[in-house]
Formats: C-alpha cells, structure tokens, sequence
C-alpha cells in the first residue's frame, strides 16, 4: 500500500512545489478549489471536507487573504460564521489549477484504450469504495461481447474448473475451441453471447447458439464465485431463453455435467428436462457423468 501511495503521488505530481505547476501548495490549491467550485463555504466547512486541522486552516486561510485570493464576510444570522468566497484574483488561479489538472489528467489517460481506462476507473472506486467502508454496489447488467470477453470466458473457465474439479487442458481446449467456433461463425441475427457486468468487473457469461434452424443449444454459463447465490445465473439461463423464443427457435439444448448441482437447479426452474442419456468419461482429467437437457420453447 505504501509503494501504491508513492507511486501515485508521484504519478500525479502532488510532491512538487507547486501543484500543477502553479505557485499553489496542495492545501492551497484543495482550498482554492473547494472555493471555485462551490461559490462561498465556511473555513468549518473546509476543514471537515479537506480533512484540514483547524489551526492549520485558520494560518493557510489568512495566507490566501493577505495575497488577495479569498475574502470573508460576516453571515447576516451569525456573526460568528464568515462566508469566503474568492476575490478576482481567486478565480483566475482556480481556473488556472482547475483547467491544468484537466489537461495533466488528460494526457495520463491518452495512452489507455478504452477498456483500459474503464478498468482504471473501476479500480478506484473499489479502493475508495473499500476504504470508505462502503458496501453498495452497482447495478449487474447484461452486455453483449466486445473485444477481449472471449479470453476472459477461455481464462476464467480454465481456472475455474481446474480449482474446482481438477480439469485440465483438455478442458481448456474444448472452451478455446467453442469461443473460435463462436467468433468464427458468429450470427447476430440468432446468436447472442452476454457477459454480466459490475461497475467494470465481469461477473459471468452465457452463450446462445444455433444448432439448426429450429434447435438453439446454450453453452458456457459461469459465474466468478463471488456472485454466486444472487440470482444472476437464473437471470442469464432466462435472458437466453428469452432471446431464443424471440428468434423463433422451437427448442433449446444444453451439455452439463452431474455433479454441476447449482447450473442443474437453475436449468429445472427454468423449465429444462433432463434427457435420459448420459456418458460416463474421463476427458478432462478426473471422472464425470455428462448429461443431456432440453427446454421446448
């Protein structure tokens, strides 16, 4: 944490004299700023927002009155409060900190791609978020692929059922296989790949694809562990199921396995039947019943 905090400050620069390249001390130019943006506040307002010791405050304020930035006037309902505000002079060298930290913040942001810099985004708020002691998260939504989803659902497949049930390359290879086929082959028209998705972090996926003209087949439903249990693989079986009556489809298939007791659930609340055949084999590495199940739409 404290190689982050170095690494940070020095990224953005808070640990020059001046911030932004102003004549500005940090506390200052966090003061300005607060000033800038919300016309007038209190040195108590300040303080608590800035986390500022109020001595401290009280001296770096009657700094920025006597260089003319700021001035305090006495509120009409209590002489004890002063409103400050910034003079003329004030707002130039807030517009100068604020359009400079834009620009700084712009060209550290230029070399990142697009999901590069939501995933920048998303890992601050969870540092604030979790620092914060906060627990609300976003809202889960369902997108379509993009690029880079399909190494993800190859990767996280990978390494989920090798933690879980001992699979290996084998079944590594059979998803690499199913994702190429996908890409491929891919008809937007009746095909449909959708990847949950929180405040930038993939929480799973599901596949739909065509069979036949008639018959549609649902693959590679996952969940990461931690969004288990919240109703979310039910929601991405239905989004499919959904998607496929709209399409026209007469029937759905899937392939799972026996011991899967979770996605089995959610395939017979859904409405899917579990066939009579079964296959016993070893393909993956440890033994596994395979079964058949099938939704009439």
């Amino acid at each position: 944490m404290r190689h982050f905090n170095r690494f940070y400050t020095g990224r953005i620069g808070v640990v020059k004299p001046g911030m932004v390249g102003s004549p500005y001390t940090l506390p200052e130019a966090r003061v300005l700023y607060a000033l800038g943006r919300d016309g007038q506040s209190t040195a108590t307002a300040i303080g608590k927002e800035l986390s500022l010791d109020l001595g401290y405050l009280s001296r770096l304020l009657q700094s920025l009155r006597r260089r003319g930035l700021l001035q305090a006037k006495r509120a009409a309902h209590d002489a004890r409060h002063q409103h400050l505000t910034l003079t003329e002079k004030g707002r130039k060298a807030f517009t100068l900190i604020d359009s400079r930290s834009r620009d700084e913040m712009a060209q550290m942001l230029a070399p990142l791609k697009t999901n590069e810099r939501g995933r920048l985004v998303s890992a601050m708020q969870a540092v604030e978020s979790l620092l914060n002691g906060e627990q609300a998260a976003g809202e889960i939504v369902l997108r379509e692929h993009r690029p880079g989803d399909m190494g993800w659902v190859t990767e996280r497949h990978a390494v989920l059922y090798y933690e879980q049930d001992g699979w290996g390359a084998g079944f590594e290879a059979l998803v690499a296989g199913i994702v190429k086929d996908f890409l491929e082959n891919f008809d937007p028209k009746r095909e449909r790949c959708w990847i949950a998705e929180r405040d930038g972090e993939r929480l799973g996926c599901i596949f739909l694809v065509k069979q036949t003209s008639v018959v549609s087949k649902l693959r590679l439903l996952l969940l990461e562990p931690h969004a288990r249990g919240t109703g979310l693989g039910r929601r991405l079986v239905e989004e499919c199921i959904a998607f496929a009556r709209e399409k026209g489809y007469r029937k759905m298939v899937l392939w799972t396995h026996a011991h899967l007791t979770a996605a089995r659930a959610i395939y017979r609340k859904t409405g899917f039947k579990k066939l009579k055949k079964t296959e016993t084999h070893d393909t993956f590495g440890p033994r596994a019943v395979s079964e058949y199940w099938e939704l009439k739409l």
